[in-house]
């Protein structure tokens, strides 16, 4: 099979390698799957440039999320699952092979059936950050009813967020840095749609939540948001984060959190129990059946130019999935 891999730690013009590889063969409770679409994370360039797994593994086919159609299954596994399309969770972690070849094997429950009608493409998009979304959003339980804030909420994470809360019956309040990703968060269904840098947003969630705060925050910037949390949020709200990369070490304001009794919940979907990445995987699936999730593919290239990708990733990125074109999907 056709691969692309690093051994070293670095910048992705300088590390990444393009080559022939065996193809896989899947192993017990496995499935291998034909990838005809990859797409790249930051947490798959951050993976690269600090190397972090390659003492354990030594050479790493990158990229956790992508789909594909099943073609071979090891001990185990259904049969009924060859020739099933899949969406692809967690394909790296832990493991040397990712999504950036045209076959990987992986746990047969972390390729997940793709609902007639939804496109390979977007399936690709889902991964990473639909489960974190719902992880975000679930961790505690049932949403219905409550107040949802959802910061960052035109991003990869974020968009999710805003939707699966909406098909779980929640009002959501979204924050956006401008007016075109405010337009675009509306049309998720997302109740009010705030812009960081021009509103106040403690004062508007206040008015929209009549005085009381939300229920919970979806959260990218911890460390930016944490001294607003007990403003933002009512007696025994959460706040769900995710990332903290401007200050990976914040203060918190401890007696202003403890007072209200409000939960702060750091989440890595990787480390989570493997019966929530399950509730996950049925919900996020059961949503897709109705049509409730939209997906923002922001850029496709094509296979040879995966480390041009990774770049892209390394530097601003791109607004919506990125998207890398493996194979044809017949």
């Amino acid at each position: 099979m056709r691969a692309h891999w690093y051994e070293k730690a670095g910048a992705a013009a300088e590390v990444m390698h393009a080559g022939e590889m065996s193809d896989p063969s899947p192993g017990q409770g496995d499935v291998r799957v034909r990838v005809t679409h990859s797409a790249i994370n930051p947490t798959d360039s951050k993976r690269r440039k600090t190397g972090r797994e390659l003492q354990a593994f030594g050479r790493i086919i990158p990229n956790n999320d992508g789909a594909g159609t099943i073609d071979a299954i090891g001990a185990g596994v259904s049969p009924a699952r060859i020739g099933e399309r899949v969406w692809i969770f967690g394909a790296q972690a832990g493991r040397p092979s990712g999504t950036a070849a045209e076959y990987v094997a992986l746990p047969s429950r972390q390729a997940i059936a793709l609902p007639a009608g939804v496109d390979l493409a977007a399936g690709a998009c889902l991964g990473v950050p639909a489960v974190t979304a719902h992880r975000g959003l679930f961790a505690d339980g049932s949403i219905a009813g409550q107040t949802v804030l959802v910061t960052g909420a035109a991003g990869r994470v974020g968009a999710y967020a805003v939707q699966l809360a909406k098909w779980a019956g929640a009002r959501v309040i979204g924050t956006v840095g401008s007016a075109e990703k405010a337009a675009a968060v509306r049309a998720l269904g997302a109740d009010l749609v705030l812009n960081y840098a021009s509103d106040d947003v403690v004062k508007a969630v206040l008015a929209f939540t009549g005085g009381v705060g939300v229920d919970r925050i979806v959260d990218p910037a911890f460390s930016e948001t944490i001294p607003l949390a007990p403003q933002l949020l009512r007696a025994n709200g959460v706040i769900a984060s995710y990332s903290s990369d401007a200050d990976p070490a914040p203060q918190i304001p401890f007696l202003a959190l403890m007072y209200k009794n409000i939960t702060i919940r750091p989440l890595a979907i990787f480390g989570m129990p493997a019966e929530a990445q399950d509730r996950a995987f049925a919900d996020i699936t059961a949503a897709l059946r109705v049509g409730a999730l939209a997906h923002r593919i922001g850029r496709r290239m094509a296979f040879d130019q995966m480390a041009e990708a990774h770049a892209i990733m390394d530097g601003a990125g791109v607004w919506g999935c990125l998207v890398v074109d493996v194979a044809s999907e017949t």
